[in-house]
């Protein structure tokens, strides 16, 4: 069809309006608003429709998404791109190509809905693996390494965060960057999923960082956020789609012993991110492959250069996903409430003994074992030894202070007996510290560690990674010492 067909005789116009898995796309920013909705049973597409508002090309747009999509099978409405839409449209000139672009994310995004919720159900094939994709080089290589097996790859994008005084560029789970990484994986002939999390991941996520450190701790979100929210919503779509496997890009390794699969550090100790999958269940690991945990960064991007990848060369983003192109105190002023904006009004700085030596600006602002930006003069260097968030105070105190023998947990998982238990990591890429622990395999309402040697560097709130060797045989919320 013509875009003069689509605009005479737009395919499913108000057909399906209001139906549960609609995406949608444009809005304020350019007048132009596409609403698609699809119905899916099982494999396929059984019916599409949309609703469009704005210049003439978006109302051909949805047209032709709806036509390129109706009575297909789910995987090839999941390779739709805007190129695709375009050229259903016999081409579009530049200042109208958007159009395609807000038909195709509205698609996707209708379609996303349809796999969240369980409308997609597709058989089990061997070969298929499910690749989770953020857009970055590590992703992609992973994605790359899998075509390269002849496996059958899907991939998806989760969406975690929106928010515009985040930079969306560096952000790995922004509205901007599923756009990327599934123009990047439609680049690769992969079919793409958009999950959208964002709702999930504000409340086990941000609202326990925003409560941690109102309370005074110092939480990781990503632990938390792979535990919780993106490997097992992952995991569950995989099967939907009748993938083996899910595959990412993280740099660990899975190993096995003979009570199963535990994840094992990376070969590059630089690059190792264990200790952020520390909460994975054995059960999960059974489905789950890291191709990357062998694999130095330089040897990935020449991989991903060998592929003509355009993120081969792609720098990395050293910030929290929900945190990129801002700063924590700043995020917390926006999202923390009334509890953080009044921390925020500023408090003492004190010594052990209770006599101030300065102000500041927000409890929330420090973390136990801080020295720089104290703003407080001394004979000798002070550290963060502690944070009463009740009173708003700091307390300071020379180095040595922060060296405790044995860290109590709270919320602890043992994977295996504590009796195996070896070394600790106390943060993320914090060196590994002898230990030892005990207590059955399984979960701990406490648990003590008990540390071979007086050790600085416990914050409450962080995840404390238990060892054996180099495996990660359990995992706690550090509670103090």
């Amino acid at each position: 069809m013509s875009l003069r067909d689509h605009l005479e005789q737009p395919c499913g116009l108000g057909e399906l309006a209001g139906a549960p898995h609609t995406g949608a796309a444009g809005g304020a920013a350019c007048g132009d608003l596409i609403r698609l909705s699809v119905r899916v049973d099982g494999e396929h597409v059984s019916a599409a429709g949309f609703e469009a508002r704005g210049c003439a090309a978006a109302r051909a747009a949805g047209s032709a998404a709806v036509e390129l999509i109706d009575g297909e099978s789910v995987l090839v409405a999941a390779s739709v791109t805007p190129n695709a839409i375009a050229t259903e449209l016999g081409g579009l000139s530049p200042s109208a190509a958007h159009a395609a672009e807000l038909a195709a994310d509205a698609l996707h995004r209708g379609l996303g809905m349809a796999a969240r919720e369980g409308a997609v159900r597709l058989p089990a094939v061997a070969a298929r693996t499910l690749v989770a994709m953020s857009g970055g080089v590590d992703s992609a290589a992973a994605a790359q390494l899998a075509l390269d097996a002849g496996e059958d790859v899907v991939a998806v994008t989760l969406e975690l965060w929106s928010d515009p005084a985040t930079d969306a560029e560096r952000s790995c789970c922004s509205p901007l960057a599923v756009t990327a990484a599934r123009a990047l994986a439609h680049r690769m002939g992969i079919p793409h999923f958009t999950l959208d999390l964002r709702e999930e991941f504000r409340s086990a996520v941000v609202d326990d960082f925003l409560g941690g450190y109102g309370a005074g701790a110092t939480p990781n979100p990503c632990v938390r956020c792979n535990g919780l929210v993106r490997f097992d919503r992952m995991l569950a779509l995989a099967q939907r789609l009748g993938a083996a496997r899910l595959v990412t890009g993280h740099y660990a390794r899975i190993a096995r012993d003979g009570a199963g699969p535990l994840v094992r550090a990376a070969v590059d100790p630089a690059k190792d991110q264990s200790y952020v999958l520390a909460r994975l269940t054995g059960d999960e690991l059974e489905r789950l492959r890291f191709p990357l945990g062998m694999l130095a960064k330089p040897k990935v991007r020449d991989l991903a250069r060998a592929a003509d990848l355009p993120v081969a060369d792609r720098a990395e983003s050293q910030d929290l996903c929900f945190l990129a192109g801002t700063n924590g105190t700043a995020f917390m002023g926006r999202h923390g409430g009334r509890r953080l904006r009044a921390a925020a009004k500023g408090g003492e700085i004190v010594d052990r003994d209770g006599r101030v030596l300065g102000r500041h600006k927000g409890h929330h602002g420090f973390t136990v074992g801080q020295r720089r930006g104290l703003g407080v003069a001394a004979p000798e260097p002070l550290y963060v030894l502690s944070k009463d968030a009740r009173r708003n105070r700091i307390v300071v105190g020379p180095r040595e202070a922060l060296d405790m023998a044995t860290v109590r947990l709270h919320g602890a998982h043992l994977h295996r007996p504590g009796r195996e238990v070896t070394g600790v990591r106390l943060r993320y890429h914090a060196p590994t510290v002898a230990c030892s622990a005990s207590g059955a395999a399984g979960p701990h309402a406490e648990l003590d560690v008990r540390l071979g040697q007086p050790t600085a560097g416990a914050a409450p709130g962080q995840t404390a990674c238990l060892m054996r060797g180099d495996l990660v045989v359990g995992w706690g919320t550090v509670a103090g010492a």
